[in-house]
Formats: C-alpha cells, sequence, structure tokens
C-alpha cells in the first residue's frame, strides 16, 4: 500500500508527557476500583477509559479551548467520576464490610512517604506543558496552592476530630490545593489568589474525607477505596471554576482581543478566553 494513507506519529517531550498525562487520569480512576477487581476487569476498564480521555481532551483543548495546563478538568475531574461511575457496578456494600477494608500502621507510613513524594513533584505536573515564564509561574502558584491546601487540611482535620489529625486527610486532602490550581496555574495573579484557592480546597477535601465519603457509602453504597471524589473529583471542578473565572478576568481587565492574545501565548494549549464567556 505504501504511505498512501498513512502518517507518522511524533514522539518527542510533549507528546510522552500527554500520554503520562493520559495514563495519569486512568490511574486516578483506579483510586475508586482497587480491591474490587481483578487484573482483566482493570485492564478492560483502563482501554476503555483511555479512549474517552483522548476523545474528552480533544474536544475540550482543541475545540473549546480551555484554560487547563494542569488538567484540573481533563485529568482529574475526569478520571475520578470515571472510577466513581465504574465502582458502583462493583460490589459496594460487600467493600464495606470487608475485613480488608482498613488500613495499618505501616501501609500508612508508606503512603505518607508518597504523599511527600507528590507534593514535591506536583508542581513539575502542573508545569510540564508550560515553557518560560508560564512554567515559572506554575511552580509559584502551585507551591503556594500546596501549602495553603496542607495548612488548611490539616486545621480542619484537627476541629473534626478533637485536636487530633486524621491520617487520610493528611495523607490526601494536604494534596488537594494541586489540582484545584491546576487549570490557572501559569496565569499571572496575585499570590493571595493560590493561597485562598488551596485553602477553599484543602477545606472542603477534608470534610469530604471526614463526613461525606461515609454518608455516600451509607446512602449509595459509594465505596470509593481512596478517596478519588475528595482529592481530584471536587477539588478538580474547584480548579475549573478558578481557571474560569481568571479568564473572565482578564478579559473583563485587558479586553477580549488581548486577553486572547496572552491565552494563545501561553504553552501547552490553544486557548481562546472570549468564546468561552461569549465576549
Amino acid at each position: 500500500m505504501g504511505d498512501k494513507g498513512m502518517h507518522k506519529i511524533e514522539i518527542n517531550l510533549k507528546t510522552m508527557v500527554a500520554a503520562d498525562f493520559g495514563a495519569g487520569a486512568v490511574m486516578i480512576s483506579f483510586g475508586a476500583l482497587l480491591g474490587k477487581v481483578n487484573l482483566v476487569q482493570l485492564w478492560l476498564i483502563a482501554s476503555l477509559e483511555i479512549i474517552f480521555y483522548a476523545l474528552n481532551e480533544a474536544i475540550l483543548v482543541g475545540k473549546v479551548h480551555i484554560s487547563d495546563i494542569g488538567g484540573s478538568m481533563v485529568i482529574h475531574t475526569f478520571g475520578a467520576y470515571f472510577g466513581l461511575a465504574a465502582t458502583l457496578f462493583f460490589k459496594g456494600k460487600e467493600a464495606k464490610d470487608s475485613r480488608h477494608n482498613a488500613t495499618s500502621y505501616n501501609s500508612s507510613m508508606f503512603a505518607m512517604i508518597g504523599t511527600v513524594f507528590l507534593w514535591m513533584y506536583w508542581p513539575s505536573f502542573n508545569g510540564a506543558l508550560a515553557e518560560g515564564d508560564n512554567q515559572q509561574r506554575c511552580f509559584v502558584n502551585t507551591v503556594l496552592c500546596l501549602t495553603a491546601s496542607c495548612l488548611a487540611a490539616c486545621l480542619t482535620s484537627r476541629l473534626l476530630n478533637k485536636g487530633k489529625l486524621e491520617m487520610e486527610i493528611v495523607l490526601n486532602a494536604t494534596l488537594s490545593g494541586g489540582v484545584a490550581i491546576g487549570s490557572s496555574a501559569d496565569l499571572s495573579t496575585h499570590p493571595i489568589v493560590p493561597l485562598l484557592v488551596g485553602v477553599v480546597a484543602g477545606i472542603i477535601s477534608a470534610i469530604g474525607f471526614a463526613k461525606v465519603n461515609a454518608a455516600l457509602l451509607n446512602k449509595f453504597s459509594l465505596h470509593d477505596t481512596c478517596g478519588v471524589h475528595y482529592l481530584h473529583g471536587i477539588p478538580g471542578i474547584i480548579g475549573g471554576l478558578v481557571g474560569a473565572f481568571h479568564c473572565a478576568n482578564l478579559i473583563k481587565v485587558m479586553g477580549a482581543t488581548n486577553a486572547d492574545a496572552f491565552l494563545k501565548s501561553l504553552g501547552g494549549t490553544n486557548r481562546n478566553g472570549s468564546s468561552q464567556f461569549g465576549a
């Protein structure tokens, strides 16, 4: 047949990072399913999800031109709710009452090591596709937001648990700021913005782990093994809203034409601010 109708798939740093993001979305979904499915089921779910992930990304990034450099919407929100939808089909009541549905000192210690590494490397995740000054803004905004969410989550945990720290909150809700700032991490803003976003994300995520998770499990048998709803799903929605308001503010301050030019100058995605708000 020759090369007619064929094209080469270019492999470079950006395509590899994009593939890593797709794997990240699948990993988030697995967080809601672990312990309830076998390897064959995991493989089938991953094979189907990556197709819908790519379709969702193509529509939102390629057609709608959303501002989402760190994947708050495309990666975290999609991965979380895909996994939560799938987990409804996998015996939530049995998983709830299983003797294996518990943590231990050793597992918590190893998980804490993972949390520390995630905290350290989350700025590079959010800024992987940015360039130059935009990448520097990603790093600074992400660190500020993570710091605020860590403090807010720990404080909320103490308030909800009579002065004690709940390990599940410490391991998860402390990272919610990295998700919540993802959509607007590369946008120029005052430092107070990522700090406030982190505080809100940390508080809401901690409350989700402490109160809402058990309520959804008891009422709807929604068994979320790793709490992806409160680390990725809800903070991802917060991130999408923050990004939308940030773009709207850019249009208000700079005007539609200048705002579009600024958004399109950012590395990683082809964005159009005015098309999102009817300006």
